[in-house]
């Protein structure tokens, strides 16, 4: 093009908008991370990202809002690389391995920041609550119990097992030990989860 002739091209809106977006969960997450849940403000966020705060309440609600969708984008992109729940035959090493990358993703500093905000604001409201059910936790759980499915056909599991409860004798005791930071959150302490749901605690015959 004629270095003469002016630019007629139409910037693009949509590349645009992706770009304050991605600026956007960038800083959320950031600011959890340094200031924590109460002290971030759709302000600071807007400041951080280098755009309008009215930008923000356009696509969001609140900033709970802003930082669920953070949080999901920031699960995405490690769901591409991460482990799925493999299905190799053996249950216990197939979920030791996947306990053990949640040990590692709840102990990395990017995720445990805003897990835990989420957490604590998804006790007191309940809409986000639902969304972070609905759109996080379910999916994630249905991964599990599709394997316990897989391995309750093949004859790992008795038959009749109710899966949801099943996947929560793991899940659950690791989030309550995250949760309330009793004791360290270990590898150790994933396979033994597994050891003890899948074995029982009863002496065996």
């Amino acid at each position: 093009m004629n270095e003469n002739q002016p630019n007629t091209r139409t910037p693009d809106a949509g590349r645009r908008s992706e770009r304050s977006r991605r600026a956007i969960y960038d800083a959320a997450l950031a600011l959890v991370s340094e200031l924590g849940y109460a002290r971030t403000t759709i302000e600071g966020i807007a400041a951080r990202a280098g755009v309008g705060k009215q930008t923000i309440y356009r696509w969001w609600p609140s900033k709970a809002a802003v930082l669920l969708d953070a949080f999901l984008d920031l699960g995405e992109q490690a769901t591409e690389t991460a482990p799925v729940i493999p299905d190799t035959g053996d249950l216990a090493a197939d979920l030791k391995l996947v306990l053990r990358a949640t040990v590692d993703e709840l102990t990395n500093p990017a995720f445990e920041a805003p897990t835990r905000a989420l957490t604590a604001e998804g006790v007191v409201d309940p809409a986000l609550c639902a969304l972070y059910v609905e759109r996080l936790l379910n999916p994630s759980l249905q991964l599990y119990v599709d394997r316990l499915r897989s391995a309750e056909a093949a004859g790992e599991l008795r038959p009749g097992i109710d899966h949801r409860v099943a996947v929560e004798l793991f899940v659950g005791p690791l989030t309550h030990r995250w949760m309330l930071r009793t004791l360290p959150l270990t590898h150790e302490y994933a396979d033994t989860l597994v050891d003890y749901a899948l074995g029982g605690l009863s002496p065996r015959a």
